[in-house]
């Protein structure tokens, strides 16, 4: 990815405040992307997936990487990874996992669903901010994907 190519990233966060913070740590090094952020299962569907709300995006362009909790409103953070891993559009775009969860069977369904990544969200503010930063950093410029 060049320096001034702009990629789409997707959230998938139903708690306003880490969305906030996630959002705030993403800019703080790679301000120039377009971060959309989704509250619930269905509204991540239906943005990759370009349907209802969504409807007008373009089906060609998926984001760059969707950072994805798991403990969800209406489809849960697993229905969600299930569903993209399994389309044919979506199965390279690159999914983390980005959960208040250590549990292990958790980190294994994750991956066992085609999970890229999974991070547990640390509960002090500084290392939430910094391990966003961080992973945004990976995924987006130095990660290279097919559309790079």
């Amino acid at each position: 990815m060049n320096d001034f190519e702009i990629v789409d990233i997707l959230l998938v966060e139903d708690n306003p405040c880490d969305a906030e913070l996630t959002l705030r740590a993403l800019r703080k090094n790679i301000p120039a992307n377009k971060v959309y952020i989704v509250e619930d299962g269905q509204e991540a569907v239906d943005f990759l997936l370009c349907k209802g709300l969504f409807d007008s995006r373009n089906i060609e362009f998926p984001p760059k990487v969707v950072f994805l909790d798991l403990k969800l409103p209406k489809l849960n953070g697993f229905d969600v990874l299930k569903i993209v891993k399994s389309n044919e559009r979506l199965s390279q775009v690159p999914v983390v996992i980005v959960t208040s969860s250590p549990e292990v069977r958790d980190i294994k369904e994750a991956y066992r669903f085609g999970a890229n990544g999974y991070v547990v969200k640390p509960v002090d503010y500084n290392q939430f901010v910094e391990a966003m930063n961080i992973v945004g950093l990976y995924w987006v410029l130095i990660n290279q994907t097919t559309r790079n």
